[in-house]
């Protein structure tokens, strides 16, 4: 159908995702199939606008004004040349939420009231986009994501999610930190249910996409099947790995004698001589916990 309308509309242009600025000089619509349009109001007489309103709903824009600080920071994602020197501290956070439930425009207003101050979002869609979280001073204390995420959610009834940068100090690391967020958060999401993930917890998971898929089947062979099927052990040496290797920690986690956990450690080394409690075998049973 757009085809056939373009014949009649020549300006007419179709969007993939939705804008995150829209033209105001140009009539915009929503089609049945989730498409948004746009076409010059000078190709469109009284008649053909009464057809249009027929079959499509006027589109009207979702996403808040920009503010003159996300402008600039757009500008810095986008650029190839020199950047200018900035004084404090950022990082980025990836966001997602879940569709059809929450407007841009509420969302933003809530993270303003939680971090107390105005925040600067770069919108990917209605459902995604990066918040820079610019440190205002080196001894401000460091919000909890985790907090926040928490109150988001409880207050706004809609599950969110964050994949988190370092902080950076440099506008240069903005373009590539953002173009890793946006390019790997499906595939972070996929590995891990936290709510709140950082860049440093996320770089196994960005490791295992580049494996081959017969490095993966070597790794995952490494644990025989009476393991790899028994969903207690699984998460017991999940928590434990998760725990930094501490027996201690890991066993109060699991609500375990420190000595129940420490068999079942040593019978897992009988069966697969892997020591866990050795960093680089810890590390090799991550892997392989992660890709099953």
């Amino acid at each position: 159908m757009l085809q056939q309308l373009k014949k009649y509309f020549p300006s007419l242009q179709s969007y993939k995702k939705t804008p995150t600025e829209l033209n105001e000089k140009l009539t915009w619509f929503f089609t049945e199939s989730g498409q948004i349009i746009s076409i010059d109001p000078s190709e469109i007489n009284e008649k053909e606008s009464v057809l249009l309103h027929m079959l499509f709903k006027p589109y009207k824009h979702i996403f808040p004004p920009r503010t003159e600080e996300e402008i600039k920071w757009q500008q810095y994602i986008q650029a190839d040349g020199e950047l200018p020197k900035i004084e404090n501290s950022f990082r980025l956070i990836f966001f997602q939420i879940s569709k059809d439930q929450l407007q841009p425009a509420d969302f933003k207003d809530a993270l303003n009231q939680l971090f107390e101050k105005n925040i600067i979002i770069l919108w990917e869609s209605e459902i995604k986009g990066v918040i820079v979280d610019i440190k205002l001073a080196d001894y401000e204390e460091e919000i909890s994501l985790e907090e926040i995420i928490d109150v988001l959610m409880s207050d706004l009834y809609t599950k969110i999610r964050f994949f988190v940068s370092p902080y950076l100090t440099e506008v240069e690391q903005a373009k590539y930190h953002f173009n890793q967020l946006i390019s790997q958060a499906s595939i972070v999401f996929s590995y891990s249910d936290n709510n709140v993930i950082s860049y440093i917890e996320a770089i196994p998971y960005m490791l295992i996409e580049q494996l081959t898929l017969e490095l993966k089947d070597e790794l995952q062979n490494l644990i025989p099947q009476e393991f790899q099927h028994d969903k207690e052990f699984l998460r017991m040496m999940e928590v434990f790995l998760k725990s930094n290797l501490n027996i201690s920690v890991a066993a109060k986690k699991l609500y375990m004698h420190r000595n129940s956990l420490q068999y079942r450690i040593e019978k897992f080394k009988e069966k697969t001589d892997l020591d866990i409690r050795n960093f680089h075998h810890a590390l090799t049973v991550y892997l392989a916990l992660l890709i099953k």
